[in-house]
Protein backbone atom coordinates (compact mmCIF):
# COMPACT_ATOMS: atom_id res chain seq x y z
CA UNK A 1 0.00 0.00 0.00
CA UNK A 2 2.77 2.36 0.92
CA UNK A 3 4.68 1.70 -2.29
CA UNK A 4 1.57 2.17 -4.35
CA UNK A 5 0.71 5.49 -2.75
CA UNK A 6 4.31 6.69 -3.09
CA UNK A 7 4.40 5.92 -6.79
CA UNK A 8 1.05 7.55 -7.20
CA UNK A 9 2.20 10.74 -5.48
CA UNK A 10 5.42 10.78 -7.49
CA UNK A 11 3.43 10.46 -10.67
CA UNK A 12 1.14 13.26 -9.56
CA UNK A 13 4.10 15.55 -8.92
CA UNK A 14 5.80 14.64 -12.19
CA UNK A 15 2.77 15.41 -14.35
CA UNK A 16 2.66 19.16 -13.55
CA UNK A 17 6.43 19.41 -14.20
CA UNK A 18 6.05 17.70 -17.56
CA UNK A 19 3.12 19.97 -18.36
CA UNK A 20 5.20 23.01 -17.45
CA UNK A 21 8.10 21.80 -19.59
CA UNK A 22 5.74 21.14 -22.49
CA UNK A 23 4.12 24.54 -22.10
CA UNK A 24 7.54 26.17 -21.85
CA UNK A 25 8.74 24.34 -24.93
CA UNK A 26 5.61 25.32 -26.81
CA UNK A 27 6.07 28.94 -25.71
CA UNK A 28 9.69 28.96 -26.90
CA UNK A 29 8.56 27.41 -30.17
CA UNK A 30 5.89 30.07 -30.64
CA UNK A 31 8.37 32.82 -29.75
CA UNK A 32 10.83 31.38 -32.23
CA UNK A 33 8.16 31.35 -34.91
CA UNK A 34 7.18 34.94 -34.08
CA UNK A 35 10.83 36.03 -34.14
CA UNK A 36 11.39 34.33 -37.48
CA UNK A 37 8.17 35.84 -38.79
CA UNK A 38 9.18 39.31 -37.64
CA UNK A 39 12.60 38.88 -39.25
CA UNK A 40 11.00 37.79 -42.52
CA UNK A 41 8.61 40.75 -42.39
CA UNK A 42 11.49 43.13 -41.79
CA UNK A 43 13.44 41.61 -44.67
CA UNK A 44 10.37 41.74 -46.91
CA UNK A 45 9.65 45.37 -46.05
CA UNK A 46 13.28 46.46 -46.11
CA UNK A 47 14.07 49.08 -48.73
CA UNK A 48 16.69 51.74 -49.26
CA UNK A 49 15.26 55.21 -49.73
CA UNK A 50 17.09 58.31 -50.81
CA UNK A 51 15.99 61.89 -50.45
CA UNK A 52 13.42 63.43 -52.80
CA UNK A 53 14.35 63.67 -56.44
CA UNK A 54 13.84 66.71 -58.65
CA UNK A 55 10.67 65.11 -59.95
CA UNK A 56 9.36 64.69 -56.39
CA UNK A 57 9.96 68.38 -55.65
CA UNK A 58 8.33 69.35 -58.97
CA UNK A 59 5.23 67.28 -58.20
CA UNK A 60 5.09 68.71 -54.68
CA UNK A 61 5.27 72.27 -56.02
CA UNK A 62 2.58 71.64 -58.64
CA UNK A 63 0.19 70.05 -56.14
CA UNK A 64 0.77 72.78 -53.56
CA UNK A 65 0.17 75.50 -56.15
CA UNK A 66 -3.15 73.97 -57.23
CA UNK A 67 -4.38 73.41 -53.68
CA UNK A 68 -3.46 76.92 -52.48
CA UNK A 69 -5.15 78.42 -55.55
CA UNK A 70 -8.26 76.39 -54.71
CA UNK A 71 -8.47 78.11 -51.32
CA UNK A 72 -7.11 75.30 -49.16
CA UNK A 73 -4.99 76.49 -46.27
CA UNK A 74 -1.25 75.90 -46.46
CA UNK A 75 -1.25 73.59 -43.43
CA UNK A 76 -4.07 71.41 -44.80
CA UNK A 77 -2.41 71.29 -48.22
CA UNK A 78 0.91 70.18 -46.74
CA UNK A 79 -0.77 67.54 -44.60
CA UNK A 80 -2.74 66.18 -47.56
CA UNK A 81 0.32 66.06 -49.82
CA UNK A 82 2.44 64.51 -47.06
CA UNK A 83 -0.03 61.63 -46.64
CA UNK A 84 0.15 60.84 -50.36
CA UNK A 85 3.93 61.04 -50.85
CA UNK A 86 5.54 57.62 -51.24
CA UNK A 87 9.07 58.67 -50.34
CA UNK A 88 9.26 58.29 -46.56
CA UNK A 89 12.02 60.85 -46.08
CA UNK A 90 10.18 63.46 -48.12
CA UNK A 91 6.97 62.73 -46.20
CA UNK A 92 8.77 63.52 -42.94
CA UNK A 93 10.05 66.80 -44.41
CA UNK A 94 6.60 67.89 -45.66
CA UNK A 95 4.95 67.12 -42.33
CA UNK A 96 7.76 68.99 -40.56
CA UNK A 97 7.01 72.02 -42.75
CA UNK A 98 3.39 71.85 -41.61
CA UNK A 99 4.41 71.61 -37.94
CA UNK A 100 6.77 74.59 -38.23
CA UNK A 101 4.09 76.73 -39.87
CA UNK A 102 1.63 75.81 -37.11
CA UNK A 103 4.33 76.80 -34.59
CA UNK A 104 4.38 80.32 -36.01
CA UNK A 105 7.09 80.29 -38.68
CA UNK A 106 6.53 81.49 -42.22
CA UNK A 107 6.63 79.05 -45.14
CA UNK A 108 9.96 80.42 -46.39
CA UNK A 109 11.49 80.09 -42.91
CA UNK A 110 10.31 76.49 -42.71
CA UNK A 111 11.79 75.78 -46.15
CA UNK A 112 15.10 77.36 -45.09
CA UNK A 113 15.42 74.71 -42.37
CA UNK A 114 15.83 72.09 -45.15
CA UNK A 115 18.56 73.60 -47.36
CA UNK A 116 19.59 70.20 -48.74
CA UNK A 117 16.16 69.79 -50.35
CA UNK A 118 14.98 73.30 -51.21
CA UNK A 119 17.43 75.60 -53.01
CA UNK A 120 18.08 79.27 -52.28
CA UNK A 121 16.11 80.13 -55.41
CA UNK A 122 13.10 78.20 -54.11
CA UNK A 123 13.28 79.79 -50.65
CA UNK A 124 13.77 83.36 -51.92
CA UNK A 125 10.92 83.12 -54.41
CA UNK A 126 8.56 81.86 -51.71
CA UNK A 127 9.72 84.68 -49.42
CA UNK A 128 9.00 87.24 -52.15
CA UNK A 129 5.56 85.68 -52.72
CA UNK A 130 4.75 85.94 -49.02
CA UNK A 131 5.45 89.67 -49.14
CA UNK A 132 3.36 90.23 -52.29
CA UNK A 133 0.61 87.77 -51.31
CA UNK A 134 0.85 85.73 -54.52
CA UNK A 135 2.00 82.35 -53.24
CA UNK A 136 -0.01 80.22 -55.67
CA UNK A 137 1.23 82.17 -58.72
CA UNK A 138 4.81 82.02 -57.48
CA UNK A 139 4.58 78.29 -56.87
CA UNK A 140 3.31 77.88 -60.43
CA UNK A 141 6.31 79.86 -61.73
CA UNK A 142 8.58 77.69 -59.62
CA UNK A 143 7.02 74.55 -61.06
CA UNK A 144 7.52 75.84 -64.60
CA UNK A 145 11.14 76.73 -63.79
CA UNK A 146 11.85 73.29 -62.30
CA UNK A 147 10.14 71.59 -65.23
CA UNK A 148 12.22 73.49 -67.77
CA UNK A 149 15.43 72.87 -65.82
CA UNK A 150 14.61 69.16 -65.70
CA UNK A 151 13.97 69.09 -69.44
CA UNK A 152 17.31 70.80 -70.10
CA UNK A 153 19.15 68.32 -67.89
CA UNK A 154 17.46 65.41 -69.64
CA UNK A 155 18.49 66.77 -73.03
CA UNK A 156 22.10 67.14 -71.92
CA UNK A 157 22.20 63.63 -70.44
CA UNK A 158 20.50 62.19 -73.50
CA UNK A 159 23.06 63.83 -75.76
CA UNK A 160 25.92 62.24 -73.78
CA UNK A 161 24.47 58.71 -73.55
CA UNK A 162 25.36 57.56 -77.06
CA UNK A 163 28.98 58.84 -77.07
CA UNK A 164 29.58 57.27 -73.66
CA UNK A 165 28.21 53.92 -74.87
CA UNK A 166 30.42 54.04 -77.96
CA UNK A 167 33.48 54.93 -75.84
CA UNK A 168 32.82 52.06 -73.43
CA UNK A 169 32.31 49.64 -76.32
CA UNK A 170 35.60 50.78 -77.90
CA UNK A 171 37.49 50.09 -74.67
CA UNK A 172 35.79 46.70 -74.17
CA UNK A 173 36.44 45.57 -77.76
CA UNK A 174 40.08 46.70 -77.61
CA UNK A 175 40.72 44.86 -74.35
CA UNK A 176 38.98 41.74 -75.71
CA UNK A 177 41.15 41.73 -78.84
CA UNK A 178 44.37 42.26 -76.91
CA UNK A 179 43.67 39.81 -74.09
CA UNK A 180 41.75 36.99 -75.80
CA UNK A 181 42.26 37.20 -79.58
CA UNK A 182 45.87 38.33 -80.09
CA UNK A 183 47.41 35.67 -77.79
CA UNK A 184 46.05 32.94 -80.13
CA UNK A 185 48.24 34.33 -82.88
CA UNK A 186 51.28 34.64 -80.64
CA UNK A 187 51.99 30.91 -81.06
CA UNK A 188 51.87 31.31 -84.83
CA UNK A 189 54.29 34.24 -84.71
CA UNK A 190 56.67 32.53 -82.25
CA UNK A 191 60.23 32.40 -83.62
CA UNK A 192 59.37 34.75 -86.49
CA UNK A 193 59.65 38.04 -84.62
CA UNK A 194 62.12 39.40 -87.18
CA UNK A 195 59.41 39.21 -89.84
CA UNK A 196 56.78 41.05 -87.79
CA UNK A 197 56.11 44.76 -88.33
CA UNK A 198 56.65 47.17 -85.45
CA UNK A 199 52.89 47.67 -84.70
CA UNK A 200 52.40 43.93 -84.30
CA UNK A 201 55.38 43.64 -81.94
CA UNK A 202 54.10 46.54 -79.85
CA UNK A 203 50.62 45.00 -79.62
CA UNK A 204 52.07 41.60 -78.69
CA UNK A 205 54.12 43.12 -75.88
CA UNK A 206 51.09 45.12 -74.70
CA UNK A 207 48.93 41.98 -74.78
CA UNK A 208 51.49 40.01 -72.77
CA UNK A 209 51.78 42.81 -70.25
CA UNK A 210 48.00 43.03 -69.79
CA UNK A 211 47.64 39.25 -69.38
CA UNK A 212 50.51 39.07 -66.89
CA UNK A 213 49.57 42.08 -64.79
CA UNK A 214 45.76 42.21 -65.06
CA UNK A 215 45.42 41.90 -61.27
CA UNK A 216 47.40 45.15 -60.96
CA UNK A 217 45.89 46.99 -63.93
CA UNK A 218 42.26 46.52 -62.83
CA UNK A 219 42.75 48.16 -59.39
CA UNK A 220 44.84 50.89 -61.05
CA UNK A 221 42.06 51.64 -63.54
CA UNK A 222 39.42 51.71 -60.79
CA UNK A 223 41.73 53.85 -58.64
CA UNK A 224 42.29 56.22 -61.54
CA UNK A 225 38.55 56.71 -62.05
CA UNK A 226 38.02 57.22 -58.31
CA UNK A 227 40.97 59.60 -58.13
CA UNK A 228 39.65 61.71 -61.00
CA UNK A 229 36.17 61.93 -59.43
CA UNK A 230 37.71 62.83 -56.08
CA UNK A 231 40.01 65.41 -57.70
CA UNK A 232 37.22 67.29 -59.49
CA UNK A 233 35.35 67.32 -56.18
CA UNK A 234 38.08 69.43 -54.58
CA UNK A 235 38.07 73.25 -55.05
CA UNK A 236 41.21 73.24 -57.21
CA UNK A 237 40.08 70.23 -59.21
CA UNK A 238 36.61 71.69 -59.70
CA UNK A 239 38.12 74.93 -60.98
CA UNK A 240 40.40 73.05 -63.40
CA UNK A 241 37.54 70.88 -64.69
CA UNK A 242 35.23 73.89 -65.18
CA UNK A 243 37.95 75.67 -67.18
CA UNK A 244 38.63 72.52 -69.22
CA UNK A 245 34.95 72.14 -70.18
CA UNK A 246 35.04 75.64 -71.65
CA UNK A 247 38.10 74.78 -73.78
CA UNK A 248 37.25 71.34 -75.23
CA UNK A 249 36.10 71.38 -78.86
CA UNK A 250 32.32 70.94 -79.30
CA UNK A 251 31.84 70.57 -75.54
CA UNK A 252 32.70 74.22 -74.88
CA UNK A 253 29.89 75.43 -77.17
CA UNK A 254 27.37 73.21 -75.39
CA UNK A 255 28.52 74.16 -71.88
CA UNK A 256 28.68 77.87 -72.65
CA UNK A 257 25.10 77.88 -73.98
CA UNK A 258 23.94 75.87 -70.95
CA UNK A 259 25.48 78.25 -68.39
CA UNK A 260 24.17 81.35 -70.15
CA UNK A 261 20.66 79.89 -70.47
CA UNK A 262 20.58 78.81 -66.85
CA UNK A 263 21.83 82.19 -65.60
CA UNK A 264 19.42 84.31 -67.63
CA UNK A 265 16.46 82.04 -66.95
CA UNK A 266 17.09 82.18 -63.21
CA UNK A 267 17.46 85.96 -63.23
CA UNK A 268 14.27 86.31 -65.26
CA UNK A 269 12.20 84.17 -62.88
CA UNK A 270 13.59 85.84 -59.76
CA UNK A 271 13.25 89.41 -61.00
CA UNK A 272 9.72 88.71 -62.27
CA UNK A 273 8.88 87.30 -58.85
CA UNK A 274 9.91 90.48 -57.08
CA UNK A 275 13.16 89.22 -55.54
CA UNK A 276 15.63 92.13 -54.92
CA UNK A 277 18.27 92.46 -57.62
CA UNK A 278 21.22 91.81 -55.29
CA UNK A 279 19.62 88.60 -54.04
CA UNK A 280 18.83 87.68 -57.64
CA UNK A 281 22.44 88.02 -58.74
CA UNK A 282 23.74 86.14 -55.71
CA UNK A 283 21.35 83.22 -56.25
CA UNK A 284 22.22 83.18 -59.95
CA UNK A 285 25.89 82.80 -59.01
CA UNK A 286 25.10 79.71 -56.95
CA UNK A 287 23.13 77.81 -59.60
CA UNK A 288 25.28 78.37 -62.71
CA UNK A 289 27.11 75.06 -62.29
CA UNK A 290 30.49 76.44 -63.32
CA UNK A 291 33.15 78.03 -61.12
CA UNK A 292 34.10 80.66 -63.72
CA UNK A 293 30.52 81.84 -64.19
CA UNK A 294 29.98 81.73 -60.45
CA UNK A 295 32.97 84.02 -59.83
CA UNK A 296 31.79 86.32 -62.61
CA UNK A 297 28.33 86.77 -61.05
CA UNK A 298 29.81 87.26 -57.58
CA UNK A 299 32.00 90.07 -58.93
CA UNK A 300 29.00 91.55 -60.71
CA UNK A 301 27.09 91.35 -57.41
CA UNK A 302 29.84 93.27 -55.63
CA UNK A 303 30.01 95.96 -58.31
CA UNK A 304 26.21 96.37 -58.41
CA UNK A 305 26.20 96.63 -54.62
CA UNK A 306 28.65 99.53 -54.98
CA UNK A 307 26.39 101.30 -57.48
CA UNK A 308 27.36 99.96 -60.92
CA UNK A 309 24.90 98.64 -63.47
CA UNK A 310 24.65 94.98 -64.40
CA UNK A 311 25.47 95.49 -68.08
CA UNK A 312 28.54 97.63 -67.29
CA UNK A 313 29.81 94.94 -64.92
CA UNK A 314 29.13 92.09 -67.37
CA UNK A 315 31.00 93.89 -70.16
CA UNK A 316 34.25 93.39 -68.24
CA UNK A 317 34.06 89.62 -68.75
CA UNK A 318 34.25 87.58 -71.94
CA UNK A 319 31.95 84.83 -70.62
CA UNK A 320 28.83 86.68 -71.78
CA UNK A 321 28.30 87.41 -75.50
CA UNK A 322 28.24 91.12 -76.41
CA UNK A 323 24.66 90.88 -77.72
CA UNK A 324 23.45 89.60 -74.33
CA UNK A 325 25.22 92.47 -72.56
CA UNK A 326 23.63 94.94 -74.96
CA UNK A 327 20.13 93.50 -74.34
CA UNK A 328 20.65 93.66 -70.57
CA UNK A 329 21.73 97.30 -70.94
CA UNK A 330 18.59 98.14 -72.91
CA UNK A 331 16.47 96.42 -70.27
CA UNK A 332 18.11 98.44 -67.51
CA UNK A 333 17.66 101.72 -69.41
CA UNK A 334 14.00 101.06 -70.25
CA UNK A 335 13.03 99.59 -66.88
CA UNK A 336 11.90 96.30 -68.44
CA UNK A 337 14.71 94.15 -67.09
CA UNK A 338 12.62 91.08 -66.25
CA UNK A 339 10.91 91.03 -69.68
CA UNK A 340 14.21 91.43 -71.53
CA UNK A 341 15.81 88.66 -69.48
CA UNK A 342 12.84 86.41 -70.20
CA UNK A 343 13.09 86.99 -73.96
CA UNK A 344 16.87 86.45 -73.99
CA UNK A 345 16.51 83.31 -71.84
CA UNK A 346 13.89 81.89 -74.23
CA UNK A 347 16.12 82.66 -77.21
CA UNK A 348 19.12 80.94 -75.65
CA UNK A 349 16.94 78.03 -74.56
CA UNK A 350 16.03 77.43 -78.21
CA UNK A 351 19.68 77.96 -79.14
CA UNK A 352 20.72 75.36 -76.55
CA UNK A 353 18.38 72.76 -78.05
CA UNK A 354 19.82 73.44 -81.49
CA UNK A 355 23.38 73.18 -80.17
CA UNK A 356 22.59 69.88 -78.42
CA UNK A 357 21.34 68.40 -81.70
CA UNK A 358 24.36 69.73 -83.61
CA UNK A 359 26.90 68.50 -81.07
CA UNK A 360 25.24 65.08 -80.84
CA UNK A 361 25.13 64.68 -84.61
CA UNK A 362 28.85 65.53 -84.78
CA UNK A 363 30.04 63.45 -81.83
CA UNK A 364 28.34 60.23 -82.96
CA UNK A 365 30.20 59.81 -86.30
CA UNK A 366 33.47 60.96 -84.71
CA UNK A 367 33.19 58.26 -82.02
CA UNK A 368 32.30 55.62 -84.63
CA UNK A 369 35.28 56.60 -86.78
CA UNK A 370 37.65 56.50 -83.78
CA UNK A 371 36.34 53.07 -82.76
CA UNK A 372 36.64 51.80 -86.34
CA UNK A 373 40.23 53.05 -86.65
CA UNK A 374 41.22 51.49 -83.34
CA UNK A 375 39.72 48.08 -84.07
CA UNK A 376 40.93 48.21 -87.68
CA UNK A 377 44.49 48.98 -86.56
CA UNK A 378 44.53 45.94 -84.26
CA UNK A 379 43.00 43.70 -86.95
CA UNK A 380 45.49 44.80 -89.60
CA UNK A 381 48.39 44.34 -87.17
CA UNK A 382 47.30 40.71 -86.88
CA UNK A 383 46.42 40.00 -90.52
CA UNK A 384 49.38 41.67 -92.30
CA UNK A 385 52.06 39.39 -90.74
CA UNK A 386 50.04 36.35 -91.78
CA UNK A 387 49.94 37.56 -95.40
CA UNK A 388 53.68 38.30 -95.28
CA UNK A 389 54.48 34.79 -93.95
CA UNK A 390 52.29 33.12 -96.54
CA UNK A 391 54.02 35.04 -99.35
CA UNK A 392 57.43 33.98 -98.04
CA UNK A 393 56.35 30.32 -97.92
CA UNK A 394 55.06 30.40 -101.46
Amino acid sequence: MFEFSQNQSTSAVAEPKQAKRAASGQSHHIQGQNSAGNTMDRMRNFKVEFGPSRKDILNFTNQLSIMVRAGISLQEALESIGEQVRNEKFRVVILDLKDQIEAGQSFSQALANHPNIFSNLYINMVAAAEVSGSLSDMLQKLAEYLDEEGATRSQIKGAMVYPVIIAVMAVVVTVFLLVFVLPRFTEIFAGKENMLPAPTLVLMQLSGFMRAWWFVLLPLAAGGVWGFIHFIGTPSGRSWWDQTKLKLPLIKTLCRALYITRSLHTMSVLSKGGVPILNTIQITAQITGNELYRNMWLKVHEQVRQGSKIAASLSEFDLMPPDVVQMVRSGEDSGTMSDVLRDVAEFYSRELKSIIKTVTSMIEPIMIIVMGLLVGFIAMSIILPIFRMSSVVT
